[in-house]
């Protein structure tokens, strides 16, 4: 697709310098990132109808990750005539005569299996089995990204083993099937963000990389808040009809948006497959005629990046100081944000407000917090605004744990304030983490630290149940976790505005260069 004018004219790109003779002749020896920046460096329409094509799996990601909400929530039930049964009994020491549920008894996992007086780790199992599906999945794919699949293929791949999975799971028959299910969906939703954020900020030039990463939160943020109004409109029916809905409109999307999104040109040099990046650059370049030639006929062999082994590379992450250093700091940060990020999203129903309200202002949050990355990242270091947000997030969530529930408005105040600031560190986190690391081994480090913002997540179904007694146990140690890995970003390089590197040794000669 070639960019029109009005594209150019929107980037603000000079057409005279566009065709300046000087570019015919023979340009000056540049890098393989320098020429893809001068080629990639502006943003016309092509690039923002595939950042689009791309974010908006994020869309269906987010309703995928959060279902469980509606579909294992606690049904509400009310006394039959009995004057043995009031509603502040304990349901499971009434005869079962004695009441009845609110709405359709297949409502929810909960009223349809009998599970409403089963332990804890029961119903909160099908939640664990998603994010230990994530971890393992993580794991598995970490690699494929960089090495076999590529970004497009692993994207596609794991969005569709994701709702495969949500789509039989409508047909499962009792809490075992359905947590085994969950953790396959989770399995193939593993690598979906970090897939997205890489190839959407691969196929831009460095001044628009944050900007263009943020799309994939945004989508995010409206799946999320879509979701309880896809649930409301299914209140009257079986759980099952929800992962119909959301799983259906996914899979047919996937499969049509698969022949028109790109690879990233920048993987593709990797894997010497010169041809076809040099076809994708054609077709993504922010400039046109004479230039976008003479640039791309600087690209030489040379300038590739060779082949290797993807395990010696991984080795390799890990044992030089520098990369390991990043990779440990990057996953306990991320644990940190994600034992907070997920526990306050699936902890809104200890807050006694409207499951369906509480869920819509919590992704009502996300709009503001994508927006304001959107516009400002370009301008923040991420070091700074990290620390600050997270320091910000742990006090508002300690407070929400020590507040008592009859100042229902505090206590639902300072929760969104603590969501607002560890939704923001997460969107700076993920941008932050693929600035930090090379090319080819760009997409395993991007999985790890996601791994360790899984695992944050893991935990939450329990403190989540737990705090449905004491406040503290849940909002309180998400404060406190937070609040202590936001130390750790301390020891990381500020990133803001420096340009991504293709390979470990040119990495580190970068950052040799800068110190």
């Amino acid at each position: 697709m070639e960019i029109s004018t009005a594209a150019h004219n929107l980037t603000g790109t000079n057409s005279a310098d566009q065709e300046s003779p000087g570019l015919d002749q023979d340009l000056p020896s540049l890098s393989l990132e320098e020429t893809i920046e001068k080629i990639l460096g502006g943003f016309g329409w092509s690039q923002f109808i595939q950042a689009i094509l791309v974010a908006i799996l994020g869309f269906f990601d987010a309703q995928q990750t959060f279902i469980n909400i509606f579909a294992d929530a606690d049904p509400k039930w009310h006394c039959n005539f009995n004057t043995t049964c009031n509603p502040s009994s304990n349901i499971c020491q009434l005869p079962k005569g004695a009441w009845s549920w609110d709405e359709s008894s297949h409502k929810t996992i909960i009223s349809e299996w009998g599970l409403e007086c089963a332990s804890s780790f029961i119903t909160g199992l099908p939640a664990s089995s998603f994010f230990v599906g994530n971890l393992i999945g993580g794991f598995s794919l970490a690699t494929l990204g960089d090495f076999y699949f590529g970004r497009k293929i692993l994207l596609f791949l794991s969005c569709l083993i994701m709702c495969f999975a949500s789509l039989i799971t409508a047909f499962s028959m009792n809490i075992w099937m359905y947590s085994s299910l969950r953790l396959l969906s989770g399995f193939g939703r593993a690598s979906i963000t970090t897939c997205t954020l890489i190839l959407l900020s691969e196929r831009v030039g460095k001044k628009w990389r944050g900007q263009i990463g943020t799309m994939t939160f945004i989508m995010f943020s409206l799946g999320l808040l879509c979701l309880p109004a896809v649930a409301y409109l299914n209140k009257g029916s079986s759980w099952k009809f929800l992962y119909l809905w959301t799983s259906i409109p996914a899979i047919l999307y996937c499969i049509i948006a698969y022949f028109f999104v790109y690879e990233s040109p920048r993987w593709l040099f990797t894997e010497g497959r010169d041809i076809e990046a040099k076809a994708i650059l054609r077709k993504l370049a922010s400039i046109e005629g004479n230039s976008l030639d003479s640039y791309l006929s600087s690209i030489h062999h040379g300038q590739e990046i060779s082949k290797l082994n993807p395990y010696k590379l991984m080795k390799d992450l890990f044992k030089r100081r520098w990369a390991l250093q990043r990779i440990i700091a990057t996953m306990v940060f991320g644990f940190g944000i994600g034992l907070v990020y997920f526990g306050l999203l699936f902890g809104v129903r200890n807050l006694g407000f409207n499951i369906y309200l509480g869920v819509i202002l919590n992704a009502s949050m996300l709009i503001p917090t994508n927006l304001v990355t959107l516009f400002f990242i370009a301008r923040w270091k991420r070091k700074g605004s990290l620390f600050a947000l997270c320091i910000i997030s742990g006090i508002c969530s300690i407070i929400c744990g020590v507040v008592g529930s009859r100042t229902e408005g505090i206590l639902i105040g300072f929760e969104l304030a603590s969501f607002f600031c560890a939704a923001l560190a997460y969107n700076v986190m993920m941008i932050f983490v693929v600035e930090l690391f090379p090319t080819n081994v760009r997409n395993s480090a991007t999985t790890l630290v996601r791994q360790a913002v899984v695992f944050g997540s893991v935990f939450d179904p329990i403190l989540t149940s737990a705090g449905t007694r004491n406040k503290f146990l849940s909002f309180g140690t998400f404060g406190l976790t937070i609040f202590l890995c936001s130390f750790i970003v301390i020891i990381l390089p500020e990133t803001r505005g420096k340009n991504l590197c293709n390979t470990m040794d040119e990495q580190e000669r970068m950052d040799h260069k800068i110190v």
